[in-house]
């Protein structure tokens, strides 16, 4: 049974480290790293797709060879998208050992399931079976999964692999009733079944860290301290069962926030949360694109679209359609490297890829009218 109760609140994500001139800026991290464990707080949580497969590499550089390895926590990912037969599955998991430079994984995940052939996969090669295995291996300690399906289909996964340690949910108040995502629905299941959470996205891809100005105002006047990625931090520390929630940190500044916010945590009063309920009223009238900027849609594209860039863009668009920021930083993004989204083949392989279910294709084409069209 996994302990509850020495993990850290906080958990370092590696999925959006700071770069530089399109590489990792290794010092930078190593600085965040040292501010995090000199914290008290020692979770990692990282895989074998993040920054283009350099993540793990990462991990190796700036903790393994810096620090004991008792001393932190380390979760990686299976990505069931790459396996194409069972023998992947341990070729892939040696090399992620040996990138991280570790002989164990604190907890080891398969990567993303949901509805479609990912899960279908990951039955096919007996990954959950596997998993068990190299638990009792010692390679593994903590064996789960991250989740972006239906309700259904989790409730479906734990009625078959029923053992497993924990699960990684996409939860924040932003998707907590959104139909789509259903965070409610599926921390419910889990709670239920008194599965330990890993929280993901809690800041949803940084969206709940720039808030419409209405929005922002309201968290403003009620605590003018106060970040807005704190409040979104806090509203989930305060959920009974999460164990642990992730932030994908990019720069000093957010670290620093983070830990303050977590270090000493104080859970939303009852007035708090109506503050939030307010914001959420907001936000759901603004009907922004819901991306959350993970990138899984960007590696395979063939005209090199930044979709996650441009769809921040489109959002600001949405927000202020006669601010001329949003085509300011559109463009800045083309002359950067980025395809057009007036490029797109729409081979809909970015819309397969998508964890939150986009219809990606679509979507650009709104950006083409509201970013690169002459306005009417």
């Amino acid at each position: 049974m996994l302990d509850r109760s020495n993990m850290p609140r906080l958990g370092f994500g590696l999925m959006r480290l700071p770069e530089v001139n399109g590489n990792v800026d290794i010092e930078t991290v190593k600085e965040m790293v040292d501010l995090y464990m000199s914290s008290g707080m020692n979770y990692f949580d990282t895989a074998y797709v993040y920054h283009n497969g350099k993540s793990e590499n990462v991990v190796k550089e700036v903790l393994t060879e810096r620090y004991p390895r008792e001393s932190f926590r380390l979760a990686t990912k299976l990505p069931g998208w790459v396996l194409e037969k069972e023998d992947d599955v341990e070729r892939i998991f040696s090399e992620q050992l040996e990138k991280t430079g570790v002989s164990y994984f604190d907890f080891y995940l398969l990567h993303s399931i949901e509805e479609g052939p990912r899960i279908e996969k990951y039955e096919k090669y007996h990954c959950f079976e596997w998993g068990a295995e190299k638990k009792k291996e010692g390679r593994i300690r903590n064996f789960g999964f991250s989740f972006h399906g239906s309700p259904e289909l989790l409730e479906n996964v734990l009625d078959r692999h029923p053992d497993v340690d924990f699960v990684q949910i996409q939860l924040n108040y932003a998707d907590w009733n959104n139909q789509l995502v259903q965070s409610g629905r599926l921390y419910e299941i889990l709670t239920e079944r008194n599965i330990p959470i890993i929280v993901m996205e809690p800041v949803k891809g940084g969206t709940l860290a720039r808030l419409p100005e209405e929005a922002g105002k309201i968290l403003h006047d009620a605590d003018k301290d106060a970040s807005p990625a704190s409040w979104a931090l806090r509203f989930v520390g305060s959920l009974d069962g999460v164990m642990t929630i992730l932030s994908g940190m990019s720069t000093i500044e957010q670290m620093k926030d983070n830990i303050r916010t977590m270090k000493d945590f104080t859970p939303l009063s009852e007035s708090e949360k109506d503050t939030v309920k307010k914001v959420v009223a907001i936000l759901q009238d603004k009907e922004l694109v819901e991306c959350t900027s993970c990138r899984y849609c960007t590696p395979g594209c063939p005209m090199n679209i930044s979709i996650p860039d441009i769809f921040r863009a489109l959002n600001m668009a949405r927000l202020y359609p006669n601010d001329n920021r949003p085509r300011m930083f559109y463009s800045s993004l083309v002359d950067r490297g980025s395809g057009k989204a007036s490029e797109c083949i729409k081979c809909r392989q970015c819309e397969d890829a998508c964890p939150q279910h986009l219809r990606i294709t679509e979507l650009l084409e709104e950006a083409v009218d509201k970013l690169e069209s002459p306005r009417k």
